[in-house]
């Protein structure tokens, strides 16, 4: 789904709306995070081989690598 949805964004527009670069880069890095998952594990986020505790849990995981980048790029700031 998530490859028509791009193929149709790929003339800017989607239901009437005009995508920005940005909103095109991001669709992209979707696409490929998504096959490199499937190449990686095998399955695609349609799996349902996870409980919704696990799949909160994973939520949390990669939310708490995000703070850790961020502070990492605020350090670097200073």
């Amino acid at each position: 789904m998530l490859r028509q949805v791009f193929v149709i964004k790929q003339n800017k527009q989607y239901g009437g709306i005009e995508m920005s670069k940005i909103e095109e880069e991001v669709c992209k890095k979707i696409m490929l995070r998504a096959d490199i998952g499937e190449i990686k594990y095998g399955i695609t986020m349609d799996k349902e081989n996870l409980t919704r505790k696990e799949w909160l849990i994973h939520a949390q995981e990669e939310a708490m690598d995000l703070a850790i980048y961020l502070q990492k790029l605020i350090e670097m700031e200073d």
